[in-house]
């Protein structure tokens, strides 16, 4: 059994994917945390295999966590789970003892995959990191990754909304970030949950972590 510990400090996103990762075979999650302090506060007391480690949380910078688990807890191998893909950053990471480093916008299977290569202590770049190198490798331009495939057909403000649902705004300060209507961003929220076929907001950012939604 491969134990986790989330690190994260959007409280909807951990609800969402904690029970998709304990769905999985030979996967537990074993703690979670908002930020690295609670993770180094809870850790002597709930061993874990693999931490999920989100970036750009308060407090302690995410590299110093890295730096702080590789020193005091070696058998622990960090993945970092991640919405930046800036080169400098993955390498600072990297450098500091993370094992692995996985972008946000992975969907359900690679995140699993990710989670039993590093828990065996292998390193692991997700599938568009690793072409965004091979081509720099090749001198050739990148390019924009496939699209994943969406079992939805949201629109390109639906999207946007979803985004900031998954963060934890509310309606308002959607709202006020999209300079629009609180009404309308109701509208919009009704919308995605009936063309993504979920009840509640834990549902709805489970399906979009599956597909592959979130940015």
């Amino acid at each position: 059994m491969i134990h986790i510990f989330l690190v994260d400090d959007h409280a909807v996103l951990r609800t969402g994917l904690k029970p998709l990762l304990s769905s999985q075979p030979g996967l537990s999650v074993v703690g979670e945390a908002s930020n690295g302090l609670e993770l180094l506060e809870q850790l002597p007391t709930t061993p874990a295999d693999v931490v999920l480690l989100d970036v750009n949380m308060p407090g302690i910078d995410s590299a110093e966590i890295t730096h702080q688990l590789a020193e005091h807890y070696p058998a622990v191998n960090v993945l970092v789970l991640s919405m930046i893909s800036n080169e400098e950053y993955i390498f600072q990471l990297l450098n500091a003892g993370a094992r692995g480093y996985i972008l946000k916008k992975a969907g359900l299977d690679e995140i699993v995959h990710g989670i039993r290569t590093v828990a065996a202590g292998r390193p692991f770049m997700c599938s568009e990191l690793g072409l965004a190198a091979l081509h720099k490798l090749r001198g050739a331009p990148a390019g924009p990754p496939p699209a994943p495939r969406r079992r939805s057909d949201l629109s390109r403000r639906e999207t946007e909304v979803l985004q900031f649902i998954a963060e934890g705004f509310t309606n308002q300060e959607i709202a006020n970030r999209l300079s629009t209507s609180k009404r309308t961003v109701e509208t919009y929220r009704q919308n995605i949950f009936a063309k993504t076929r979920t009840k509640n907001t834990a549902t709805l950012v489970r399906f979009a972590m599956c597909e592959g939604l979130l940015v």
